[in-house]
């Protein structure tokens, strides 16, 4: 009876949420309250740069919105004229959005499906539901958590899994040493109050010629006596270390890749005696990680978890774990009593929604609670912090202790409190700058701190796709052109056409056009046109690369799909060169295996790579030679990419054989991708401001084929 009554009661419910969204039809409901609200954030946009109130609710409306035409498509209970008129109504709400965003073009991250959602988009989108009358489940007051209960969401609790050993070892030593150091107490914030600082912390890394972001480093001990006997360590590497001796405990290690970041990590734990130390990484560096532990610190043990922890050493002083396995520990590294963590790659937590980011930061912050008056270590790695926006830092920053979601920390507040301005002085942007990089950003550049490496350089070599396979390709980006051309003219021709320029419709038609490629796979879109150009060009890249091997070595091979590396390695098997293969499928073990013989077995020729999955930490410096068959959408990936070769103890010039596909979108994706490397110089190293566009490659790839399309038609 019990389950038959919370079946109605649970019926009725729905009944009354969907009853109050289709009261739109009626001038109620969920549609006017978006048309209410677009126009505002419209008028907004036209009176300059959105501020984060209107942001959010800018976002707001594009979650309602996608979610609304969502539900209207797989309702039964919807009439085909009802179906048929609220598809209009929002068609006519994106049309806003789309033209708000093509005014300030930094709303366009927002409507990505992936994009980060904060609380303040999540509390307005609530209230917006409940304004349209629609009923949503009350949320329960969030009780008094334990640091463990915190860590571990509801979903994962129980796929909890605790290896052996694990109780033993913290029965063994049940007591942390307290922290004797003096409390401050917090700097009163008066100045900066009521500002939102968030916006403009990151706004002040946008601004170019201010100097490499680099916190002041004390000089190194002479001689050296960190690294281990037989082992020396570069001047750079030896100044962090100074740092972390002297007492700073939290840094984004933001040095070039290829400058021993890890071998930096691990000697921190040393110096700072951050044991036990918690390492996430990538799954295909942990055996490297293993590796550079015992090599750099032979005196403590390391553990590399895989699965469930079977065979994991509860007694190690360094657990290494790939951020895939993550979400399974999180119950007891959360109270296992960490006074380290290290996170490789830490671009990869850049979506704050993301499972993998908020495992990250919330053992991050079940560390920090656990060690109350004593400074945890927490070191960032990262050659390629920002790989599409300054925004990448947020969650950077948040594991670091910086900042929480909404606001700075303490340390950071105080400092930017006593700096004596706020975010209406434009000198505040200087000066909030430094203020985080004191906080701990060490950036070394390659040419400055390894002025021995050689040379590197990209070379690009056009390929002419002439077979059926190529006409093919050309004749798709014809129909791609011409299904764009066909929404142009319909909006040029249409009420909203009489508004906007040429430049705002081909925008707006472009950003729908990759909304639509971004829910779905199928059909023909920029995603699809790209993956069958580098299937294209997996023959001519073979062969290129058989070349290399035979006249000047070992050879390093990128492509992005797997399909596209199966083809290679066969034809390369067929001429009689051996290969060795890294992919993402691989154990931890095996991949190590791979890389192994490709450094050492003379008979390799070739290394077939996964672009996402060997583009970081993996150590090919055998070669001099990479070639890149299929193109990134980023030039911070590909940049990862060359690196594995281009790092110290390479004695030979690094070149980057670049296959592109002539007379298609290929050439100019390249071209985008190369526009884009301005942003970590600009935000990292200090170069001057340039002018870059800041809509992602694929918006702006879309937006040269229509704008091809108009000028021809």
């Amino acid at each position: 009876m019990a389950s038959n009554a919370g079946t109605r009661k649970s019926a009725s419910k729905s009944s009354s949420r969907s009853n109050g969204r289709r009261k739109h039809t009626h001038n109620e409901g969920i549609i006017p309250l978006l048309a209410r609200a677009v126009r505002e954030v419209e008028a907004s946009a036209q009176r300059g740069k959105a501020t984060p109130q209107n942001r959010a609710k800018f976002q707001a409306i594009a979650l309602l919105m996608r979610e609304e035409r969502a539900r209207v498509k797989t309702d039964e209970e919807v009439s085909a004229a009802e179906r048929a008129e609220t598809l209009k109504r929002l068609d006519g709400v994106a049309s806003i959005l789309a033209k708000t965003a093509a005014r300030d073009t930094s709303l366009i991250t927002l409507l990505e499906p992936a994009a980060n959602v904060p609380e303040a988009t999540r509390v307005l989108k609530r209230k917006m539901l409940v304004q349209a009358g629609i009923d949503v489940p009350e949320e329960a007051p969030a009780p008094v958590e334990t640091v463990v209960a915190k860590a571990v969401p509801a979903e994962l609790a129980e796929r909890q899994v605790e290896p052996a050993g694990i109780e033993a070892r913290m029965l063994s030593n049940p007591f942390l040493a307290p922290g004797l150091d003096a409390q401050r107490g917090p700097t009163p914030v008066v100045r900066l109050a009521n500002w939102e600082l968030l916006s403009p912390l990151l706004k002040s890394f946008e601004q170019g010629g201010q100097g490499a972001a680099c916190m002041a480093l004390p000089d190194p001990p002479t001689p050296d006596r960190l690294a281990p006997q037989g082992r020396e360590l570069m001047q750079h590497q030896a100044k962090f270390l100074a740092s972390v001796r002297d007492g700073h405990r939290s840094f984004l290690l933001a040095d070039e890749p290829g400058l021993g970041k890890t071998a930096q990590s691990v000697l921190a734990a040393s110096v700072a005696d951050a044991y036990p130390l918690l390492v996430v990484v990538p799954n295909v560096v942990k055996m490297n990680w293993a590796r550079e532990v015992e090599r750099w610190t032979p005196q403590r043990r390391v553990t590399v978890i895989h699965g469930d922890g079977r065979d994991m050493d509860a007694f190690a002083d360094v657990f290494v774990v790939n951020y895939d396995i993550l979400d399974r520990h999180l119950s007891w590294i959360s109270r296992f009593g960490f006074k380290g963590m290290v996170v490789d790659e830490a671009h990869m937590i850049k979506n704050v929604q993301s499972q993998r980011s908020k495992a990250v930061l919330s053992i991050a912050e079940s560390i920090r609670e656990r060690t109350p008056g004593i400074q945890p270590l927490t070191i960032a790695l990262s050659g390629t912090p920002l790989i599409n926006e300054v925004d990448d830092f947020r969650a950077i920053w948040r594991f670091l202790g910086w900042t929480d979601a909404e606001k700075p920390g303490p340390e950071l507040m105080a400092k930017l409190e006593n700096n004596g301005w706020t975010p209406a002085d434009p000198a505040f942007y200087p000066a909030a700058r430094e203020s985080v990089v004191s906080m701990g950003i060490v950036r070394r550049r390659k040419i400055d701190v390894a002025a021995d490496l050689p040379a590197k350089r990209v070379v690009d070599l056009p390929v002419e796709l002439d077979d059926e396979v190529g006409r093919g390709i050309r004749d798709a980006e014809t129909k791609l052109a011409r299904k764009l051309l066909d929404r142009f003219t319909v909006v040029k021709n249409g009420k909203l056409g009489e508004k906007l320029s040429d430049e705002a419709i081909i925008r707006m038609v472009c950003l729908q056009e990759l909304e639509e490629a971004n829910a779905s796979a199928e059909g023909l879109n920029v995603f699809s046109m790209v993956r069958t150009i580098g299937e294209a060009k997996a023959s001519l890249a073979a062969d290129y690369t058989a070349q290399l091997a035979r006249s000047v070595g070992k050879v390093v091979f990128f492509a992005k799909h797997i399909h596209v590396m199966d083809r290679v390695e066969a034809q390369l098997a067929e001429m009689g060169l051996k290969t060795v293969s890294i992919r993402g499928d691989q154990t931890a073990t095996f991949r190590q295996e791979q890389i192994d013989a490709f450094n050492k077995d003379p008979e390799v020729a070739v290394a077939v790579c996964s672009l996402t999955a060997a583009g970081v930490g993996v150590n090919l410096q055998a070669s001099s030679n990479v070639v890149l068959a299929e193109l990134s959408w980023t030039d911070a990936e590909q940049t990862q990419a060359i690196d594995r070769v281009h790092r110290i103890g390479q004695v030979e010039p690094v070149t980057a054989w670049r296959i592109i596909a002539a007379q298609t979108i290929d050439a100019r994706i390249a071209e985008l991708i190369d526009g884009k490397a301005g942003l970590a110089a600009r935000a990292l190293d200090g170069a001057p401001a340039q002018e870059e566009n800041a809509d992602p490659v694929q918006l702006l790839a879309l937006m040269s084929v229509l704008e091809r399309a108009t000028a021809a038609n």
